[in-house]
């Protein structure tokens, strides 16, 4: 009776108090009523579709402003474009690792809104002083230069700044559901979706009020409608202090892989234990932090860091991390490794999602873009399509496929998440193959007609690359983010966060390195498949080349997933109990 009496207490207990070492504003254990889930994560998807909202409102029209304000060329404002990005979302690689091993998330957030904002005003002056605004005139040459200067030293501060923002934000919303309460695990998983819906509404108003702003209005409204938006986010981030979890940032999470490293070099002569029972693992009531992880049989040279010698064996001595592991130290160290062939497969994916806001949005400024009334959009408006698209499949998915998935198949996802990231994948070949047909189309009436060929031809018949590639943005980038986020080591969150956003940072890199080689061969060839406009140009057969390199990757990609384990935790862990403001462990049954 007084063990069933000790567990009913435990279990009410338990529904009170979050026990996965988060702690509330004021540094205690947190409330499970009073914080986390949505009361908190809300805040924080509203703060996303602020942020979003604004990078979009840049990103979408960069290429515009590159071309017509600041007279670049089409192949050199694109390259342009993919540095910014690329950059953009590999500053959140800095960012991520700053916010779990020093600063902690709330806090990175809060600073790094500061850089984006002061970004956005620079961004700002840049369109109203004077003498930093540009000219439009071929007699103010060097003025030009200063404008694009202070410009460029403007957007790059919105990078440093999103760098932080972008990381620890998203990391820091999953951080308010609990993994190892069942309802707030499936609530995670929701999470991301609905994560997605706010980042997609967020592009959505970008790409159509804040651009057309820009088109009809002045580049400065546009400006200012920005900085505004981000510093009224920031005020609403800190109002919704009370209401979240935080996470204790530990120090460097890469420490503990190099000291495994180290330790499985230092034994790699000593014979594996008969059993994995026989590896080092330190007892759950000493696990306050993090969770313990089961053994696994791959990359077994690692395990020898966890294996026990004479002179390690008393329980009593302190034991040297440089030269002993705990099994879920080593675990954690297969987690990285096994994260790198599905980096690397990402990348071809990113290099489609990096034509959408380059080429696809210029090939709109050459077609009829007329509607209702003479009404003409923005060229960066049709980016929307996008978002729409993405919108689309996050609702589908949540909403009618997880749970019919999940009845049949008895997954609480529904389906793996490598599986719903190798779907969008297979959208993204199809999304370059009607990019190529759709440009082929176009090149044709160009041909008929030189002059005006392609003003006849909608900007319409460029929506189905652009809600194509949307769908499968609602599968793949949802599903890295949670890959990412997930699968790593649990003190490396928001380093995860930065792994998927720089899959796009890499591959817009690399989308520029392809532009140079197929401009280099093409010129060999006899023409540039890229020329000083896109009448000249033959970016058909560049998106064959993007739709053969995807087709070929999806292949190794599916290759590689097969072969991947999860991490494999183990849901019987340690927990603190709150009497009286103070930490006491003991242990879950």
């Amino acid at each position: 009776m007084e063990k069933k009496n000790k567990k009913e207490s435990r279990d009410i207990d338990e529904e009170k108090w979050v026990y996965d070492s988060s702690v509330d504003y004021k540094g205690r254990v947190p409330r499970r009523a009073s914080t986390g889930t949505w009361k908190a994560s809300l805040f924080i998807i509203f703060i996303e579709f602020a942020e979003r909202l604004s990078y979009f409102g840049l990103a979408t029209s960069l290429i515009i402003y590159l071309t017509k304000v600041i007279h670049l060329d089409i192949k050199t404002a694109a390259k342009n474009v993919n540095y910014w990005v690329g950059v953009t979302t590999l500053m959140p690689l800095l960012g991520g690792f700053l916010a779990d091993a020093y600063l902690g998330r709330f806090s990175t957030v809060f600073f790094s809104s500061i850089v984006y904002i002061l970004g956005l005003l620079f961004l700002t002056m840049s369109q109203i002083v004077p003498s930093l605004r540009p000219c439009h005139t071929g007699s103010c040459h060097k003025h030009l230069k200063v404008h694009e200067l202070f410009f460029f030293l403007s957007i790059y501060l919105i990078s440093i700044g999103t760098g932080g923002h972008k990381p620890s934000l998203e990391s820091f919303g999953a951080d308010q559901f609990d993994d190892d309460d069942a309802k707030e695990r499936r609530l995670k998983m929701s999470f991301f979706n609905w994560w997605n819906f706010g980042l997609c509404s967020g592009l959505l108003f970008g790409v159509t009020v804040i651009v057309y702003v820009q088109e009809h209005v002045s580049w400065a409204a546009a400006d200012i409608a920005l900085t505004a938006v981000m510093i009224s986010s920031l005020v609403i981030f800190c109002i919704g202090r009370p209401f979240y979890r935080y996470r204790k940032a530990p120090g460097s999470p890469l420490t503990p892989m190099v000291q495994v490293l180290a330790a499985a070099v230092a034994k790699r002569n000593l014979p594996y234990p008969d059993t994995p029972d026989q590896l080092y693992e330190v007892s759950r009531s000493d696990k306050i932090q993090g969770r313990l992880l089961y053994h696994t049989e791959k990359l077994r040279f690692l395990d020898k860091a966890a294996i026990l010698e004479d002179n390690e064996i008393s329980a009593e001595k302190k034991q040297n991390p440089w030269r002993l592991a705990t099994v879920t130290k080593v675990e954690e160290m297969k987690l990285i490794i096994n994260m790198l062939p599905i980096w690397l497969t990402s990348l071809p994916f990113g290099i489609c999602v990096a034509q959408a806001s380059t080429f696809f949005v210029k090939q709109g400024t050459t077609l009829d873009r007329k509607i209702i009334h003479d009404f003409i959009i923005p060229p960066a408006s049709i980016y929307a399509l996008t978002a729409i698209g993405m919108i689309i499949a996050v609702i589908i998915y949540e909403k009618l496929l997880v749970p019919f998935l999940r009845w049949s198949t008895g997954n609480e996802r529904g389906i793996e998440i490598l599986q719903r990231i190798g779907i969008g994948m297979v959208f993204s070949v199809i999304t370059m193959v009607v990019a190529a047909l759709v440009e082929r189309k176009r090149l044709r009436l160009v041909e008929m007609n030189p002059v005006n060929g392609s003003i006849s031809m909608s900007v319409f018949w460029l929506a189905p690359q652009f809600l194509i590639s949307g769908i499968g943005d609602g599968f793949t980038l949802v599903g890295m983010q949670e890959y990412f986020y997930d699968q790593v080591p649990d003190s490396m969150r928001s380093l995860g966060i930065a792994f998927y956003l720089s899959v796009t940072g890499a591959a817009n890199f690399l989308s520029s390195l392809l532009i140079t080689i197929v401009d280099v061969l093409s010129e060999k060839g006899g023409k540039s498949w890229f020329g000083k406009d896109l009448n000249e140009s033959r970016l058909d057969y560049f998106y064959w080349i993007i739709a053969a390199i995807t087709a070929v990757n999806l292949c190794a990609y599916v290759f590689v997933a097969r072969q991947y384990s999860y991490k494999n935790v183990q849901r019987t862990v340690a927990v603190a109990d709150c009497r009286n403001g103070n930490l006491v462990v003991s242990n879950m049954a």
